[in-house]
C-alpha cells in the first residue's frame, strides 16, 4: 500500500513545530481515553492494554472499523469548525488554513527539462501528509467520533461498549453487537463527519468462537486452547502474518543481490540495528514465536547472500556451525 506525501519546506516546519507546541497542549485536555495515536506519553501498547482490558471484561465481539483514505478524505470547513470551539486567535486559524491550502508542486510530465512539466494542485479535503501538525489535525477532527460515542446517544452508554482508537484505526468492543450499532457507526462516520468507511475490510468479529482473530496496530488477538489440554482458553497477543511478511520482505530488501558490494560486518550491523527496532516495537504480548521465525529468516537470507557473493559455495569455518558462525560475527538474535 503507498501513500502520497507532501513534504513541507523548512520555514513551513518550523512555524508548523512552534504552532504544536502551543495548539497540542489546548487539546489534550480534550482528548478522551479512547485516544491513544499521535498523543504525548501514549503508545500502540496502551490502546493494546486497553483491548486487554475490555476483553477481560467480558466485551468479546468486536466491530473492526477501516476508514477508507482518511487523512486525504477530512473536509477542510469541518475541521475549521472544529478548531474554531476551541482556538479563538484568528490568525492562528488563519495560519492553520493556509498549511491546509497549500498548493503541491507535482511533476506533470518526467520528460519536461528543468523547471518544465510541474503543476500545482490545491484540495479542499485532507490533511498535508508530511507536516509535523497534520497527526494533531486528524485527531482534533476524530475526537468527536470519541465525544459523541461517550453521550447518551452514543454506543458507549446505551449498549456498555467500549471505543478503543489510534489514530484512524479504532475498534468498538461490547457483548453483543447488532444493527443498531452498525448504523450509528455508518451515520456518525459517513453523514455526519463526510468520511467514508471501507466495507470489504470492516468487520465484525467473536473472539468466542475458534479460530476469530483481530489484527491490530501489528498484532494478532485471539483466544488459543490451553497448552495443558485444559478447556479454559488464554488470550495470546502476538506479531500478525501481515507485520512478519511486511518484515520479511524488509529483510530479502537488505540482503538483495545489490548489498554485494557491503562487508560483511557493515551488512550485519545493518542489519542489527533493523531487528532491534522491529523487535522493540513487536515485544508486547507473546513475542516469541516471531522473534523465532525472523531468526530463522534472517540465517537464511545470509546463507543464500554469501552463496551470491562468491562463485564457490560458501562454508562456515572448521567445524562451526552457521548459526554460530553468524553469531561470532556479531548477528542479533531476537
Amino acid at each position: 500500500m503507498q501513500y502520497e506525501a507532501s513534504v513541507p519546506t523548512v520555514r513551513d516546519r518550523i512555524v508548523q513545530t512552534a504552532c504544536l507546541l502551543i495548539v497540542e497542549a489546548v487539546f489534550e485536555a480534550d482528548f478522551k481515553e479512547s485516544s491513544h495515536g499521535f498523543r504525548p506519553k501514549r503508545s500502540a501498547y496502551d490502546a493494546l492494554d486497553q483491548i486487554k482490558q475490555n476483553l477481560q471484561a467480558g466485551r468479546k465481539v468486536v466491530y473492526d472499523a477501516d476508514l477508507k483514505g482518511y487523512f486525504d478524505s477530512i473536509p477542510h470547513d469541518r475541521l475549521m469548525a472544529c478548531l474554531q470551539m476551541r482556538i479563538s486567535d484568528r490568525k492562528v486559524l488563519h495560519l492553520i488554513r493556509l498549511w491546509l491550502n497549500a498548493p503541491v508542486k507535482e511533476k506533470d510530465d518526467p520528460k519536461a527539462g528543468k523547471g518544465g512539466g510541474n503543476k500545482l494542485t490545491r484540495s479542499k479535503q485532507g490533511t498535508p501528509q508530511g507536516g509535523c501538525i497534520s497527526p494533531l489535525l486528524a485527531n482534533v477532527y476524530l475526537h468527536w467520533l470519541d465525544t459523541v460515542f461517550e453521550r447518551g446517544t452514543g454506543p458507549g452508554t446505551w449498549a456498555n461498549a467500549r471505543l478503543v482508537r489510534y489514530a484512524d484505526d479504532f475498534v468498538i468492543m461490547a457483548r453483543y453487537i447488532d444493527g443498531r450499532i452498525r448504523g450509528w457507526v455508518e451515520q456518525t462516520v459517513e453523514e455526519w463527519l463526510g468520511l467514508e468507511l471501507n466495507r470489504e475490510k470492516t468487520r465484525i468479529l467473536d473472539l468466542r468462537r475458534e479460530g476469530e482473530r483481530l489484527d491490530f496496530l501489528g498484532y494478532s488477538i485471539r483466544y488459543d486452547r490451553d497448552l495443558k489440554g485444559r478447556e479454559k482458553r488464554y488470550l495470546n497477543i502476538s506479531t500478525s502474518s501481515k507485520s512478519l511478511a511486511r518484515e520479511r520482505e524488509k529483510l530479502r530488501e537488505l540482503t538483495s543481490s545489490k548489498v554485494c558490494f557491503k562487508p560483511i560486518p557493515t551488512l550485519i550491523d545493518e542489519l542489527n540495528d533493523h531487528l532491534k527496532g522491529w523487535a522493540e516495537y513487536y515485544r508486547y504480548g507473546y513475542p516469541r514465536e516471531g522473534y523465532r521465525h525472523i531468526n530463522w529468516y534472517v540465517r537464511q537470507r545470509l546463507h543464500v547472500h554469501l552463496h551470491r557473493r562468491s562463485q564457490r559455495p560458501w562454508k562456515p569455518k572448521g567445524d562451526c556451525t552457521e548459526y554460530e558462525q553468524f553469531k561470532r560475527w556479531g548477528l542479533v538474535y531476537l
